[in-house]
């Protein structure tokens, strides 16, 4: 026994075996988020920036870092493995260290929920919980190495705002028929005729008591056909045929992440208000930082001030001047501050366009993907992926919210036009936003280099996993009776903060000219309102799973052409 408890660490590493279903050769096709020239440098990602960190995150760094060695490394008795790093104790999960602790530490917050629960009370020994490890380890670099021939740019900005448009309009068109005079409709069986779905499939209704049952069930044999489907192309098939890992890690996957985090948590609307609510926050952070006090309180008192040889300024005895300032003063320094900020708006845009000129064409990636990509679609691929930024449907799905063809059409109607201009122009020169246009590659480098850095993705996760995984726990099941005049205040002042924040945004001369008529209160009272889009679980849910869905196909392809079935036979295995 203490000669396994010594073994050394890279018994963690995954142990060669047949190739799991996807080519390594494609790992390096062009992507936005780019692979490092070397892989996992541990001390040179660290010394990258200059800048040291706060208390905060140190603390909160031990603290992920103390998580996952008392979760998921060995504990040998010398005590040897407190003085080595995470990376050299556990094998990796991707290309970069930063991005690996965070996946980490979710992994240690399901492993010891879901499986020491059970398992620690049968024994001590943790070779069963390090086979879990490897396994999830086998999936997330089969992962990345697919997601490398994904078009993430238009994945996000096209693909699935498309999803959420259609969400906002089935659930303004399901209660625009439940509030018609004379009708008794369900706004969920609207909403599911609409945007239907298998999983979610009968609508729950209270007058039939096996309808919530069944749906219920019809929801788990979803996400169980779903995370079978992608270990049958992700494992390698000595791990895909031991039957007692492959059915744990699938269980983990579909109740534990699936279906209480993604499929209950995520899809309720006091979540998704919150969630918005700190979105804003930290943008508005970066935007306009706050001063700190020690940033304010400087001593400006020269030397001979604070002595006591010279009176201080504000002891002056000369009478004061007027504060006010002439006409031509004012129109001089508010020219002074357009200029300036002209000219750097051009220095950014005239950079940005240089600097977008030299990468490469998003045609050229296009078809390179499309080569590499597991299963060829020569039909479907260039189109998707050969699309004006221009006419992303993010842009549509902004118009969508704001309710622009209703609140101001001639806007929409001018910047439709300039749109169709800037694409299908008589003119072949004005087709600057056309795919490859000087407009569309510039905002083709604006977004790989401000929106999908891969530095960013730590902090993404970092901020998933306290939301999802509050104090490093499961959250508790919701309560029996939602419902209740005490929940429903709760839930009302969550939508109340995050319309305050979200009307915040807008400046006061938009909320004067854009808006006229309408005071600040107002604004937050109309933002509030078109908060309850995300107000009902049940529907919130379908664009969940849509969304789930359309990412699995986009990065497992064979799963859109077959079933779990096939592909376990295509693997040589049986169900």
């Amino acid at each position: 026994m203490t000669q396994a408890l010594l073994r050394p660490p890279t018994t963690l590493q995954p142990r060669p075996k047949a190739n799991p279903t996807f080519s390594s050769a494609s790992l390096d096709t062009h992507t936005p988020f780019r692979r490092p020239r070397q892989s996992r440098p541990s001390s040179e990602t660290r010394q990258s920036s200059p800048r040291k960190p706060s208390p905060v995150e140190n603390v909160s760094a031990r603290a992920t870092v103390a998580l996952i060695r008392r979760v998921l490394c060995p504990q040998p008795t010398t005590g040897s493995n407190e003085a080595r790093p995470i990376e050299e104790l556990l094998p990796p999960l991707t290309s970069r260290n930063d991005v690996d602790l965070q996946l980490y530490a979710i992994i240690a917050i399901v492993v010891k929920e879901t499986v020491y629960s059970w398992y620690g009370k049968i024994t001590s020994d943790e070779t069963f919980v390090e086979e879990v490890v490897r396994i999830i380890a086998h999936c997330t670099t089969g992962l990345e190495g697919r997601l490398r021939m994904v078009n993430i740019e238009s994945l996000i900005f096209d693909e699935i705002p498309e999803l959420i448009e259609n969400h906002v309009l089935a659930y303004r068109i399901s209660h625009d028929a439940a509030r018609t005079p004379g009708t008794s409709v369900n706004p969920q069986a609207v909403y599911h005729e609409l945007n239907p779905h298998p999983a979610l499939s009968p609508v729950p209704d209270l007058s039939f008591e096996t309808s919530a049952t069944q749906q219920s069930r019809n929801e788990a044999d979803y996400r169980q056909l779903l995370v079978q489907g992608a270990l049958a192309i992700l494992l390698p098939t000595e791990d895909l045929e031991n039957t007692c890992l492959r059915t744990l890690v699938a269980d983990v996957i579909a109740e534990t992440i699936l279906g209480r985090s993604i499929g209950g948590r995520v899809c309720e609307g006091w979540f998704v208000w919150t969630s918005i609510r700190k979105l804003v926050v930290a943008v508005q952070a970066q935007v306009n930082p706050r001063a700190t006090g020690e940033e304010i309180e400087v001593d400006t008192r020269s030397r001979l001030e604070k002595f006591g040889l010279l009176s201080e300024r504000g002891d002056d005895t000369r009478p004061a001047t007027d504060g006010r300032r002439s006409a031509f003063s004012e129109v001089f320094w508010r020219c002074l501050q357009y200029g300036y900020l002209a000219v750097i708006t051009l220095r950014f845009v005239l950079v940005g366009f240089a600097a977008s000129w030299s990468e490469p064409r998003r045609s050229s990636w296009s078809a390179k993907a499309t080569a590499d990509s597991p299963v060829a679609n020569p039909t479907e691929a260039p189109t998707a992926t050969r699309r004006p930024i221009l006419v992303f449907r993010i842009l549509s799905l902004l118009s969508t919210l704001l309710d622009l063809s209703l609140r101001m059409p001639w806007l929409c109607g001018s910047l439709a036009l300039l749109q169709y201009h800037l694409i299908a122009s008589p003119l072949v020169v004005l087709r600057v936003g056309a795919v490859d246009g000087l407009l569309d590659q510039y905002l083709h480098h604006l977004i790989n280099n401000h929106v999908l850095k891969p530095s960013l993705l730590p902090s993404l996760l970092s901020m998933i996993r306290t939301n999802l995984f509050p104090r490093n726990s499961l959250p508790p099941p919701p309560p029996s009776a939602p419902d209740t005049p005490a929940a429903q205040q709760q839930r009302g002042e969550m939508k109340r903060k995050c319309a305050e924040e979200l009307s915040a945004l807008l400046p006061d001369i938009v909320v004067n000219r854009a808006v006229a008529g309408l005071s600040r209160e107002d604004v937050v009272r109309e933002v509030e309102s078109e908060l309850d889009v995300w107000g009902d679980a049940y529907m919130n849910k379908h664009l969940a799973y849509r969304i789930l869905d359309l990412i699995v196909v986009r990065v497992l392809p064979e799963m859109g052409e077959k079933g779990v079935k096939e592909l376990m036979e295509a693997r040589g295995i049986g169900t």
